[in-house]
């Protein structure tokens, strides 16, 4: 059986959209769980804002306490896959008494509308925010045609 790489990315678009729904709906049924601020996921993963210019796509993911050696991005086409984890380990001769700050893996999976280039993804950590940078490729990029 062959199937279209087209397809499949419309299979984890939908993907996508039916865990963003039930991320809304599900939204709040936790609240009297809730141990203070730190490090937020949501559902799915940490939070991401993706916003869209003419020839890049720039996405920032919350990931405070997370250290860069911790996180691992992959793409594939038009489809990313964002790793990481945090663990905490009590310093050396000292004793836990308490810990609300656990530890914490997450993976969080996107498909872009369009095709990426791959080769000029630019990625930075700071302020505990993942930045990625993520050029569209030559095909994807609108062209204006001359009337002639």
């Amino acid at each position: 059986m062959f199937i279209r790489m087209g397809d499949m990315d419309n299979v984890f678009g939908a993907m996508d959209l039916l865990r963003n729904k039930m991320d809304r709906f599900l939204d709040g049924f936790d609240k009297s769980f809730d141990y203070g601020s730190g490090l937020s996921f949501t559902a799915g993963g940490p939070r991401t804002t993706l916003y869209e210019e003419k020839d890049a796509f720039e996405i920032r993911v919350e990931v405070p306490g997370i250290a860069k050696e911790d996180l691992k991005v992959n793409i594939q086409g038009n489809y990313l896959e964002i790793m990481g984890s945090r663990t905490i380990d009590a310093p050396e001769g000292y004793k836990v008494h308490r810990s609300e700050r656990g530890t914490r893996s997450f993976s969080r999976n996107f498909t872009l509308p369009d095709g990426i280039d791959a080769e000029k993804v630019e990625a930075a950590l700071r302020d505990g925010i993942l930045y990625l940078k993520l050029p569209k490729s030559e095909v994807a990029k609108p062209k204006q045609i001359a009337i002639g």
